[in-house]
């Protein structure tokens, strides 16, 4: 299956260890998720993204943005393809405005929920779906879903309506394309649904199958004697609600991060003002 990445911060930081240097780094992920990379990353507002269909450790171009990217919002992706052609269109993240996707999963038996779901998705987002992945899909279906109780195009927008409308669409899609499953060893081909979305402000990581670890301190923050954002909630959790940064990862990283393991169905994100937020979409 793929690797995710995601990064909230309250300061411009580089992500070049977790995405490159690392012992389990992103780069170093993909010999076994070889079927191309991408990495979003904000600047104000604005995503800019860039993918290739190569194996990123051998992408003189992965290393080279990986070293010259410094924000406060990154969302990066290594693929290892179950379903869709090897190319840029098929390559996450995927992106419609202010808002970057990526997915960590499959939906079982594609063939034959694929026009169910396109059913779902509002006619203004379809003629964006470029590519043939389920991932492009479900990155619009949500959208669609979104876009009843937000304004897409607002950068400013609260967290609970979108995990409102998150745990609204996600119980649609099961009941499409079916439960998620979260046994370890199932197949790549049944339903795992796990992703993280971005608008550059407010990010969102969800456990829909496949795992999804999050970080919010380290043990001891190396840069605590001369980073003027330094706070207690850097090196334990947060009292107060809010925290400095919020990292997504398909695995702990090397380094001094804790990382804690989404449950199943938990959706974990960050507002504008980064104050963490925790639901479940399954309340029973």
């Amino acid at each position: 299956m793929c690797r995710l990445f995601g990064f909230r911060s309250v300061i411009h930081s580089q992500v070049h260890d977790s995405l490159v240097h690392a012992d389990n780094a992103l780069g170093v992920q993909s010999t076994d998720n070889p079927d191309g990379w991408g990495v979003s990353y904000y600047v104000g507002t604005s995503p800019h993204i860039i993918k290739s269909e190569k194996t990123a450790l051998s992408d003189n171009i992965f290393k080279k943005v990986s070293g010259v990217v410094s924000a406060q919002t990154v969302l990066a992706h290594i693929r290892k393809a179950t379903l869709g052609s090897l190319n840029i269109l098929n390559t996450h993240p995927f992106q419609y405005g202010n808002w970057t996707f990526a997915h960590n999963g499959n939906v079982k038996n594609f063939d034959k929920v694929k026009d169910k779901i396109i059913e779902g998705i509002s006619p203004e987002f379809r003629r964006f779906v470029l590519g043939t992945t389920d991932s492009e899909l479900i990155f619009y279906y949500i959208l669609s879903v979104l876009s009843t109780d937000i304004n897409l195009h607002e950068p400013h927008v609260r967290i609970k309506p979108i995990f409102k409308a998150l745990t609204e669409a996600l119980s649609q899609l099961e009941e499409i394309v079916g439960d998620f499953n979260f046994d370890e060893d199932a197949p790549p081909t049944d339903n795992f649904i796990t992703f993280i979305l971005t608008n550059g402000e407010v990010m969102v990581g969800f456990n829909g199958g496949k795992k999804l670890y999050y970080s919010t301190y380290k043990n001891r923050c190396s840069e605590r004697d001369t980073c003027p954002s330094f706070s207690k909630e850097c090196e334990a959790p947060s009292t107060s609600g809010y925290i400095n940064h919020l990292i997504f990862s398909s695995e702990p990283l090397s380094g001094e991060n804790v990382w804690i393991e989404l449950k199943h169905h938990e959706l974990i994100g960050v507002d504008a003002k980064m104050k963490i937020q925790k639901d479940n979409t399954k309340t029973d």
